[in-house]
């Protein structure tokens, strides 16, 4: 029988495998993430007539005579290069620029893909909602005030809890760095007009809330005093209109006792130099001067002595010597005003936004923004390695590797683009081409077979 006959059988063969991998490419040319094949031939075994000789020294070497018994499919790869990015407008469709994949959880099955077209399921869970596979990443953990990620934790389901309320808290700490004109005049001790007060006081107001999320205005009013021409008082009160109620106190380390005012000492450079409170107290000689206010908040519950509910909080001025983030005297225009305070009303979670880490951060009513949680990736040592398991997912194999799981941007992993989803890296051109190839190949295998046959019909025909 003619060998020639095998090899264009197993020419047919592998062409048409190859035609198969062709088709699929073309076939999920838009399909999100996918990632095309590409089949590599070899040759297979062939059979020795004879084999070589060595040279001697009346003659030269012979080489070896073989006739190849046709060819086989040496590997099918899945080409892992980038996809183009297309954006979508949609928060929770996120696209991988580099290498990494995203982890889907199915009970305790773990499925990897490059297809990030999420979404939030009924109980906030964030899901390709395809396929109802559960996203894994890390959940932000409150500490100290705080919400931290901790990447080296194990990955667990994603929950966006929206419309989840972020209770009020009270402001404890307001910052300021207001400027006080060197040129405000003096106002005068006996028979000052409200014209006279009016231009000699500069008034800084500040929104602040206590601990039930209400709204409060801080009022500083700032004073030349008389014959000091570096010094300033200063007049703090927590809603004016309600003075006597709320009865506001301000001092260096404490406000039990004092009164409503402190005075500001500024050296010759308009720089902050010291703060002395109403009980004659005097600030630290250098670094960041803090003072204490508390005011009675409306309508709390009284302590158990039956003193009313106070609220304390600390007012920040800047660090002495300091220009930056302080309060300064200088011969410009008096510029508000406090610039920092972290207080907020009750807020509830309306919205979200993923970053190019993955982190998924919380937008509330009340203007806060929280971190909530943090998109894993897993990369792998040979990620041509991997096993389609349908649904554009892999899962490991033997020759893949364990899955390294990290954050965006971390030992290899590369970065998140919210927004828009990896297009398939199939271009067509090429597959096009690939198919002519393809085609002619198969077409070449069956008139090798067709000549084959021919000769057997010759040879059969000697006879007759």
């Amino acid at each position: 029988m003619m060998r020639s006959l095998y090899s264009g059988v197993s020419g047919l063969q592998n062409h048409q495998t190859r035609m198969d991998v062709i088709g699929n490419n073309i076939s999920n040319v838009n399909t999100t993430g996918f990632k095309r094949g590409r089949v590599n031939f070899q040759d297979m075994i062939s059979q020795q007539l004879s084999g070589a000789a060595k040279p001697t020294e009346e003659k030269g070497g012979v080489n070896p005579k073989e006739v190849g018994l046709g060819m086989t499919v040496a590997a099918i790869d899945t080409v892992f290069t980038q996809g183009n990015l297309q954006s979508t407008g949609i928060s929770t469709d996120i696209a991988i620029q580099g290498n990494g994949f995203f982890i889907e959880k199915n009970g305790e099955k773990t499925f990897y893909s490059r297809a990030g077209a999420f979404g939030v399921d009924s109980n906030g869970t964030l899901v390709n909602p395809a396929s109802g596979l559960r996203v894994q990443g890390w959940m932000a953990r409150e500490m100290n005030g705080e919400m931290i990620v901790q990447t080296a934790a194990t990955p667990t389901d994603l929950v966006i809890p929206v419309g989840s309320k972020d209770p009020a808290k009270a402001t404890q700490n307001i910052n300021f760095a207001c400027n006080l004109n060197k040129m405000t005049p003096e106002i005068p001790e006996n028979g000052a007009t409200e014209a006279d007060i009016a231009k000699g006081t500069w008034n800084t107001e500040f929104k602040i809330y206590d601990s039930f999320g209400n709204q409060h205005m801080l009022n500083v009013s700032f004073s030349r005093v008389q014959g000091n021409p570096n010094q300033w008082r200063a007049n703090v009160q927590i809603d004016p209109e309600n003075a006597d109620f709320t009865q506001t106190r301000i001092g260096l380390g404490t406000t039990d006792g004092m009164a409503n005012e402190f005075i500001i000492n500024f050296d010759n450079y308009g720089t902050l130099a010291s703060v002395t409170d109403s009980a004659g107290n005097v600030s630290n000689p250098d670094g960041e001067v803090i003072l204490q206010a508390s005011y009675t908040v409306p309508e709390a519950n009284a302590n158990e002595d039956g003193t009313p509910y106070r609220q304390t909080m600390n007012i920040n001025l800047g660090t002495i010597g300091s220009m930056v983030n302080t309060v300064t005297q200088s011969a410009s225009s008096s510029s508000t005003k406090a610039f920092y305070q972290d207080g907020y009303t009750l807020g509830y979670l309306d919205n979200f936004k993923i970053d190019s880490t993955g982190t998924i951060t919380g937008v509330y009513s009340n203007g806060t923004n929280r971190t909530i949680g943090q998109i894993a990736l897993a990369t792998f040592a040979n990620q041509g390695g991997l096993e389609k398991a349908g649904d554009n997912t892999y899962v490991e194999s033997n020759n893949s590797g364990m899955a390294k799981i990290n954050a965006s941007g971390i030992a290899g992993a590369g970065s998140l683009l919210a927004g828009a989803l990896e297009m398939s890296n199939v271009d067509l051109t090429e597959q096009f081409t690939d198919m002519i190839v393809t085609q002619r190949g198969f077409q070449s295998n069956a008139k090798t077979i067709q000549t084959a046959d021919t000769l057997l019909e010759t040879v059969l025909s000697l006879k007759r």
